[in-house]
């Protein structure tokens, strides 16, 4: 009877040591990339100058032909949703490790990686286009990485009279004559010129975006990644606005900070009815 106690303890022993074993080697976090395909439709954009033969060529709603020579936008504010509702924030604070620019020239940026997201099955994602309003200062200090990325030659997402970053910057041609197409986004303020104490603000470009996953993303085993398409034929034609470029909406130095929204509400929706603009979820690669 001892020796049959002792064989039980033994085994009662064993498995729990093999359980505890099982639960210190399951991955607690692992990564995320987020993937940016950029598109008009469903083709990859091509960037090109005004005689460029490999440019990809677009026609809006209104019949209206263009195509790009440049586009650069914002990604902050990154927020993970678990399928219990629980929101994993990433770095959400802190624009050196929590933001990017996607920056069509340049592949390695259209892969953002996110590390350490706890273990766990996401059902959404949120994000913000642009930077929100309490974070919006080019503020070298406190975050050098995310001034210089956004500041450097090939991105230029600073605005040259204000305090602020662009949130997209479009470079590009319309109309079979190959006109100049020039939209930079972001937010504004109010006041005296180069007197900040005075500057209060003016409209507000941030967006915020809600993405459904079509799977859940699982993380903790496996390192998913989210690839997230910009639809940048909602440029001109999105579901909140039908825009036709003209003289006095085409180029940054002549359009209205309310001419901008019309485009802004479109890359970024309007955030009331449309809370997704020209972004959706492609896939979900586990």
């Amino acid at each position: 009877m001892k020796n049959f106690k002792n064989i039980l303890l033994l085994f009662t022993f064993s498995i729990a040591m093999l359980s505890c074993s099982d639960s210190d080697d399951a991955p607690v976090a692992n990564d995320v990339t987020l993937k940016f395909l950029n598109t008009f439709g469903d083709e990859t954009i091509v960037l090109g100058d005004a005689t460029s033969s490999t440019a990809t060529e677009n026609t809006s709603s209104e019949g209206q032909v263009h195509h790009f020579a440049e586009v650069k936008y914002v990604i902050s504010n990154i927020r993970l949703i678990q399928v219990d509702g629980t929101e994993i924030p990433y770095n959400i604070n802190d624009l050196d490790n929590g933001a990017t620019v996607v920056n069509l020239s340049n592949p390695s940026s259209l892969n953002y990686v996110l590390n350490t997201i706890p273990s766990g099955e996401y059902n959404q994602i949120k994000f913000g286009l642009g930077v929100r309003s309490n974070l919006n200062t080019l503020d070298q200090v406190s975050f050098p990485s995310f001034y210089a990325l956004a500041g450097e030659n090939d991105t230029e997402m600073h605005w040259e009279w204000g305090t602020g970053y662009r949130f997209t910057k479009i470079e590009g041609f319309y109309d079979t004559d190959d006109k100049t197409l020039s939209i930079h986004t972001g937010s504004t303020v109010e006041g005296t010129i180069d007197d900040e104490s005075t500057y209060t603000q003016g409209v507000d470009a941030y967006r915020e975006i809600a993405l459904d996953l079509p799977t859940n993303a699982t993380v903790g085993s496996s390192a998913p990644t989210i690839t997230i398409k910009a639809d940048f034929d909602m440029l001109l034609s999105g579901a909140t606005n039908t825009i036709i470029l003209g003289e006095g909406n085409a180029t940054p130095s002549i359009h209205t900070a309310a001419n901008m929204v019309l485009f802004v509400d479109n890359l970024g929706g309007n955030g009331t009815s449309d809370t997704t603009g020209m972004f959706s979820i492609e896939s979900v690669e586990n």
